[in-house]
């Protein structure tokens, strides 16, 4: 199915209020069947799953956020004192504040009484701390917690999150969609400015621009390389090399709308293309269409990875050396799952996830080609506007 569409126009910012009751339903159906009394949360996207605040100022690492959601009842904010107008906005009742910074108490003395309310003497508190996870303050400070919550047990709510958050209701996937056709629209348009002797410093500022013209909120990830016939490093700042005639463009994207990510990149050559760059491409192209068919339900990551990496292995390469050939994706750029052998992560109805197959055809030089996609009933929709199956010469 044809992705990236934007024909519709923008979808509404923000989600009414029934769309958090049922992701806190679905949350504390799972938290009593893990037995915990009360989840604690302190990352951004675990914070605005739950609530709908969404701020830029998480970019500040000064100040702790907290979520404290109980196993009955609507989650409490625990959250410094200039976030308060806006969490008041959402949903959230009951919010909780100190003036920070306070480095001698930073929120966790309210913290711990607003844990030892809502979980109770002894109560059973998850945290996530596995793979992905991140703990957002210091690490002195969930030791104090700790110590004045001494009857408390602490639990890995990883599974947990990574079960609820992976699960996009149809009102996220409308926004992912939506800037995938955003960018799907950018990518397309390239070939009407993209010219020999640019940069690709360059490049990257003429896309974000013309991505945010288009209706992106922000383009806060873009790399990729620029190189004759292939490439190998992909992550580096843009190079200011001029481009010349035989390079291989490579621009891997993650534009966002409304707290929503698209994660995909597109390949071009200009001028002319290198034989082993074009073989590549479609060795590529045909990968991914493997991994478009075998994005079903009850189909695991790692059944993708094999399926896209038999096509790469076949045609006499190396699967790429990144670990994985896509990942999940929605309100950050990467999420869980992963799509690699080590991953058994089940699909279903509902996962967005990216396609996202590498090889290497000589030594420092390969290609990666991604695109994104969620998980429907009967296969994979996608969710960008397919790659040609060619590379493209502009």
């Amino acid at each position: 199915m044809t992705g990236g569409t934007t024909s519709k126009g923008p979808p509404p910012r923000g989600f009414p209020v029934e769309e958090f009751e049922m992701r806190l339903e679905r949350a504390q159906r799972a938290m009593a069947a893990a037995g915990l009394d009360a989840l604690l949360l302190c990352t951004e996207p675990e914070v605005r799953w739950f609530t709908g605040f969404l701020t830029l100022f998480w970019q500040s690492p000064t100040r702790p956020w907290f979520l404290v959601v109980p196993k009955a009842g609507k989650p409490v904010a625990v959250i410094p004192e200039i976030g308060a107008p806006v969490m008041a906005r959402t949903w959230i009742e009951d919010i909780r504040s100190w003036p920070a910074p306070q480095p001698d108490d930073e929120g966790i003395s309210l913290l711990a009484g607003a844990l030892r309310e809502l979980a109770g003497e002894g109560g059973r508190i998850g945290l996530p701390m596995g793979h992905e996870s991140s703990l957002r303050m210091p690490l002195a400070d969930l030791e104090r917690l700790k110590a004045w919550l001494p009857d408390s047990a602490w639990a890995d709510a990883t599974p947990l999150i990574h079960g609820l958050r992976r699960i996009k209701s149809e009102r996220e996937i409308a926004k992912i969609a939506h800037v995938c056709g955003l960018a799907s629209a950018g990518f397309e348009g390239l070939g009407g400015w993209l010219a020999e002797g640019m940069s690709l410093a360059e490049v990257f500022r003429g896309f974000r621009r013309d991505l945010i013209g288009r209706g992106a909120d922000d383009v806060p990830y873009l790399v990729g390389a620029g190189a004759p016939a292939g490439y190998a490093d992909v992550i580096s700042p843009p190079s200011e090399r001029p481009l010349e005639a035989g390079d291989v463009v490579m621009m891997d994207t993650g534009a966002t709308f409304d707290g929503y990510w698209c994660d995909f990149d597109r390949n071009v050559a200009l001028g002319q293309a290198d034989d082993r760059a074009k073989r590549a491409y479609e060795t590529l192209w045909r990968a991914t269409e493997a991994g478009l068919a075998a994005a079903r339900p009850g189909a695991t990551c790692a059944d993708l990875f094999r399926a896209m990496a038999a096509v790469i292995e076949d045609a006499g390469y190396r699967a790429g050396n990144v670990g994985r050939f896509g990942h999940g994706l929605g309100m950050q750029l990467t999420e869980h799952p992963s799509h690699a052998l080590w991953d058994r992560t089940v699909l279903e109805p509902g996962m967005v996830l990216t396609l996202e197959p590498g090889l290497e055809f000589a030594p420092g030089l390969g290609q990666v080609h991604e695109e994104d996609i969620v998980v429907r009933a009967g296969g994979a929709e996608l969710l960008t506007r397919r790659a040609p199956p060619e590379l493209p010469v502009l």
